[in-house]
């Protein structure tokens, strides 16, 4: 299911409100990376220093520097993150968020969320 991209506080008589994505925009599987896997400090494809806690993305295909609003439909939390990385490298997943970015939107000890983005 798509959905269109409102304010995290978007809650009507106490429920979520879905709405149809933006162009540009998609949803899919994401996960996490730079915690327990040595990946924080190290330098990413854009060349700056990875940090778990930043809010930085990585995309396989989506131009360095590229801002995206990501969001959890489930909860209607967002983040902006930039991607400076390439990735994920696994299976069905579209996007590695950093650790810090994940947390803002879903629970990092699930490892995976399914989430929606657009360009920001």
């Amino acid at each position: 299911m798509l959905f269109r991209f409102l304010s995290a506080a978007s809650v009507v008589i106490g429920a979520l409100v879905p709405f149809v994505a933006e162009a540009g925009g998609s949803c899919g599987y994401v996960s996490h990376y730079g915690i327990g896997d040595g990946y924080d400090g190290q330098r990413a494809a854009d060349g700056s220093r990875f940090d778990a806690y930043g809010l930085t993305v990585a995309s396989p295909s989506l131009p360095l520097g590229t801002r995206l609003r990501i969001v959890n439909p489930r909860n209607g939390r967002s983040v902006v993150a930039r991607v400076t990385d390439r990735g994920p490298w696994y299976g069905d997943r579209m996007l590695d968020l950093s650790y810090g970015a994940f947390a803002r939107v879903a629970n990092p000890s699930r490892g995976v969320a399914r989430l929606c983005y657009v360009r920001a």
